[in-house]
Parts: C-alpha cells; structure tokens; sequence
C-alpha cells in the first residue's frame, strides 16, 4: 500500500513536489489554506482586470517541462511559454535607461552608453559567473544539504568562486560604473536580499538568466499554475482547498498528521511543507520540547528578507512604450537598501520594479487599457509599521513617482486599484514577520546553513519553498522539490 504524504500549500514548490511524489508512486493529498492554488503566485480579479498576484519573471523554462514529462505529457499542450526579446528596462532617476537582454551586441551598445570601457569588464563577469553557475545550480541545486561534512567539501570550491564576497562587490571588481553596478547587481532583490550583504554566488542569476532567456506564460502566470493544477487533478493527486493548516501533530521527533482549520487531523506517514519553515517550527508545531539548543539558536539567529509593497492598477490610458519589465532605481542605492533590511525605516526614495504584461500579451487588459503592478521593496514586520496608516500614503507615493517617470499622467488614470503591504504576507501567506522570501540568502543562511530540506527535527517532516535550499524565485522553489527526488 502507498505511503501517504501531506503537502502544505499550493506555491510553484508544492506544486512541483505533489507532481514529483506522485511520480514516485506515493499517495499525495495537497492542503492549501485558499480557495485557489498558487500561493504567492494566485491571481486576482478586480472590476474587468485581472492581475498576477506574484511572481512574473519565468527562467529555466524546463524545469516546469520537467513535471509533466515525468507523466509524459507536454507541457505545450497545457500553457504557452514565450521567450521575451527585452528582458528588463532599467530607468534611472535622471531619466537615462538600459535595455537588457542576451544580446551581445545590444549589451554592448547599452554598456557603452554610460561607460566606454565596461564591456570588456561585463564579458569577464558574465564568464566568472558561468564558473558560480555551474557550482552552484548545476551541481548543487537539486543536492540535500543535510550533512554538515558535505558542505564542508564543498567549501574550497566555493571560496575559490569568491562566494565571501557581496553580489556588489563582486560586480564592482569587473565594472566601474555606478549605475551599470546597479544593473548587475541587482539580481539578490528579485529573491529577497541585499546585493550589499548576499554572497555572490547568487550572481549565478545572472548567467542563468542568459542561458536560457527569461519568459512569459500566455495569459500570465496564473495559467501556469492552472496547469499544474490540471496535472495533478488527472494524475489523481487530492486537493483539498480552504483548509488552513493550524497544527502539525508530532510526538518524539516524529509528525503524524496535519489538523485542519482547528478541528479536523489528518493522519500520514511524511509531511511536505511548501510554507515558511521559520513560521513553521515557531507558530504549527506546537510543541516545542523536540527542539535542541542548536536549533533553537539556529532560529534566533536568523535575518529575514525586505518586505514587500505591491500596488495592483488597471489604467484607462495604454502606455505603449513601457517594456514588461521595468525596474526604476531611485536616487540611492546601498543608503536606501541599508534603511529597509537594516534600520528597518520608510524611505521617499524609492526604488521599485512595474510588471506591465500587456507589453507581450493583449489579453491582460482590456482594448485600449493597460494593467499594471509594481512591487517595491519596503522593511519587513520588525519594522514595526503600521500599514493600516501608512499604506495609503505610501501608495500615494508611489503613484506620485511613477507620475513623474516612467508613467506620466497615471495620477489621472487610474481606475481599478489595489494594494498588498508585508501584513497579507504574514497574515495570509504565513511568512514570519511578513517578509517577501523568507530568509535572507546570505552566506550564514545558504544551503546547510539555510533550513534544511528534510527537518533537522523531524525525519518525516520535508520542506520546499523560498526558506529552504537552494532559496528563493522560481528557479530555487522548483528546484527545492527536485532535492526531494534525492530524499525519498
């Protein structure tokens, strides 16, 4: 008889392990607190727009075609993925821009407008960060980092690859200039870190980005996890929707089962958690005695990711020339990332990244109107802000700054809106402290060092997501469930 395994909630991570477990012939049953799946990649309906909730950027296409060759099916045959020509925009406060994509001779058109001399320094880089992929993704993404002896063997390598330095300070030894060093060194944001603070082996983004370009699923990203959803529901995985998980049940280093909403358990024989592991082991499990010292010391120590503010609006006026992708950098750059992951503090200055998909896909608005969303990082729940008062200000802000750059008019022409604050990221996402991806993806907190995918508690209790190896964006959750494919 099949083992039964419980996955908890409905991310691209727990997607992809119920998909992955079913293969292996395990009877899997996937609890998700909403109505919908998708976790931090749902979907929302306002008016006659409808919006991405999260993540919008698809790298490494295949490891979505992964999941339904395992059932040998296409992945074709249920969502059409597209490479974009134009990756990102980059706008900076003085209105000058950088079109980004994986052509050579574009980048060196756009490189050679702010610097003569970084081209040759962006080639070097671009082939150091070939070396940092190739460690860190290819051989090690999909590798359990339970055993602190390996990780100890890999150590050398990695130290060889420069991994004690900062994502910008490694930039910055191939490029000299401040704005081209912003454009490189920006990848730690997109998963929840600081380019200041991150260790540079996530400058593997950068080059994973070129090998396989960055894409866009036909009618959003949603469609994807309609997809998956497809999957599952004929490969006979049970999905049980609207039931919160409010206790996993353990006893002697053992979890025995899942209860639902308060009242009703659910029994199996190993747990999956697609949930924030810190929230986890702080707020599910509910008895704590199993926890050692180092453990309990582990979770003290830990820094969590920025925050996130993400403003949703539909507007009755179409803005044509903006890319899909636009990231605006404001006028600081390491002050202001060191007010929202350090001193914890609102800033004016802000930064931000706006998704506009009806760049590529006419579908997601209606004739003639755009929909838009912008993301801006903001400090975490430690910060203590009191979002009730100061989101509308802050979206007022926002609005003001994306009036006077990259979407002149769009006070005026607004008129389907909304919000989400770090406080939907704690309350309906239950990620600890509201934080946007978890932990932090410094070197103190990766791959041993992160929260391991089998529990350092529980030998029956399995974590995927953003807080777990190798860490967070699409490329690290769905690769977070291949390591399973090593622990079961």
């Amino acid at each position: 008889m099949a083992k039964k395994i419980i996955v908890i909630g409905s991310g691209f991570g727990g997607l992809a392990a119920s998909l992955r477990l079913k293969a292996k012939g395990y009877e899997v049953t996937l609890v998700e607190k909403h109505p919908d799946l998708g976790g931090r990649a749902r979907v929302f309906k306002k008016g006659s727009f409808i919006y991405d909730g999260g993540p919008t950027v698809i790298t490494a296409p295949y490891l979505f075609e992964e999941l339904f060759s395992l059932f040998n099916k296409n992945i074709s045959d249920y969502v059409n993925i597209v490479p974009l020509d134009l990756w990102y925009r980059f706008v900076f406060s003085d209105g000058e821009t950088f079109d980004y994509n994986g052509n050579n001779d574009l980048m060196e058109k756009e490189i050679k407008k702010f610097s003569k001399n970084d081209f040759q320094g962006y080639k070097k880089l671009v082939n150091f960060t070939e070396k940092i992929f190739n460690k860190g993704f290819i051989d090690l993404s999909d590798k359990p980092f339970n055993n602190f002896i390996f990780m100890a063997k890999q150590i050398p390598a990695l130290l060889g690859l420069k991994s004690y330095k900062s994502v910008y300070k490694l930039v910055s030894s191939f490029i000299s200039n401040e704005k081209l060093r912003r454009v490189f060194s920006m990848h730690p944001l997109l998963v929840g870190g600081n380019p200041f603070t991150t260790t540079s082996i996530y400058t593997l983004i950068l080059f994973l980005e070129k090998k396989w370009g960055i894409h866009y699923s036909m009618g959003g990203t949603g469609n994807v996890v309609k997809a998956l959803e497809k999957l599952m529901v004929e490969e006979n995985i049970h999905i049980i929707k609207s039931a919160e998980v409010t206790e996993i049940i353990s006893d002697n280093n053992v979890v025995k089962g899942v209860k639902i909403n308060n009242s009703k358990v659910i029994n199996c024989d190993y747990i999956v958690c697609n949930s924030d592991p810190p929230n986890v082991y702080k707020n599910l499990i509910k008895s704590k005695n199993d926890y050692n010292f180092l453990f309990r010391q582990k979770m003290n120590r830990m820094d969590y990711s920025m925050g996130l503010f993400v403003y949703y609006f539909g507007s009755k006026k179409q803005y044509k020339d903006v890319a899909h992708h636009t990231i605006f950098f404001g006028n600081s750059y390491e002050k202001h990332l060191d007010k929202i992951f350090e001193k914890k503090t609102l800033s004016e200055d802000i930064s931000y990244y706006l998704h506009r998909p009806s760049a590529t896909d006419s579908s997601m608005a209606p004739d003639g109107q755009d929909a838009f969303y912008v993301l801006v990082p903001v400090p975490n729940n430690l910060s203590n802000i009191n979002w009730s008062k100061e989101g509308e200000k802050f979206k007022n802000l926002i609005l003001e700054k994306m009036d006077q750059s990259v979407l002149p008019g769009i006070k005026d022409n607004v008129i389907s809106d909304f919000y989400l604050t770090p406080d939907y990221f704690e309350k309906d996402l239950a990620t600890l402290h509201g934080s946007g991806f978890s932990i932090q993806p410094k070197f103190s907190q990766s791959a041993y060092f992160r929260f391991h995918n089998q529990s350092e508690i529980y030998k029956n209790l399995y974590f995927v997501g953003a807080g777990t190896h190798p860490g967070a964006g699409m490329p690290g959750v769905l690769s977070s469930a291949k390591v399973l494919d090593r622990l079961f």
